[in-house]
C-alpha cells in the first residue's frame, strides 16, 4: 500500500489517477470532471494498493469527501470509496507535452497503468480524456 500525493475520480466506469506538482491542475481537473459525471475518490492524496494485479485506490479517512477548490475553500463532495485505476494523467505544462507522444505505461504496485500527459487547464482537457479512455476501449484507434 503506497501514499501517493495524486487525486482520483472515476470517470467513464476508469479510475482516473491524476498526478502533477502543487498547482498543476490537479483538484481544478477532478472539479470539471465531476462536473462532465465523474465521482469523486480523493483530492491531494490517495492511497494505492495492488489487489490481485489491479490497482485499486482510495482516499485516506481524514480527506474523505473533501475537494478543495481553489477560490473558494475545501468543500464537501460526494465520493465514492474506491476504484480500479486504469490511467494515469500526468498533468503537465502544454510546452512540455509532444505533439504525438508514444504511448507509454507506468508501474504502480507492480501493477502496468497506461499514462497520459496532459495540461490541466487547457479548455479541451476533459474531452481529451475521454477520447484516450475510449482509444483505451478500442472504440476509438490512433492513426498515426
Amino acid at each position: 500500500m503506497t501514499l501517493m500525493y495524486a487525486s482520483c475520480v472515476e470517470f467513464m466506469k476508469a479510475g482516473l489517477l491524476i498526478c502533477g506538482p502543487t498547482g498543476s491542475g490537479k483538484s481544478d481537473l477532478c472539479l470539471r470532471l465531476i462536473d462532465a459525471g465523474a465521482k469523486l475518490v480523493s483530492d491531494d492524496q490517495t492511497i494505492v494498493e495492488n489487489r490481485n494485479g489491479k490497482l485499486i485506490a482510495g482516499a485516506p479517512d481524514s480527506i474523505k469527501g473533501m475537494l478543495e477548490i481553489r477560490e473558494i475553500g475545501i468543500v464537501e463532495t460526494p465520493f465514492i470509496d474506491k476504484t480500479e485505476i486504469r490511467l494515469k494523467l500526468d498533468l503537465q505544462s502544454f510546452v512540455k507535452i509532444d505533439r504525438m507522444p508514444e504511448m507509454r505505461t507506468e508501474s504502480i504496485e507492480n501493477v502496468a497503468i497506461p499514462v497520459f500527459c496532459l495540461d490541466a487547464f487547457s479548455v479541451s482537457a476533459v474531452i481529451k480524456i475521454k477520447t484516450f479512455l475510449s482509444i483505451q476501449e478500442q472504440k476509438r484507434k490512433i492513426i498515426t
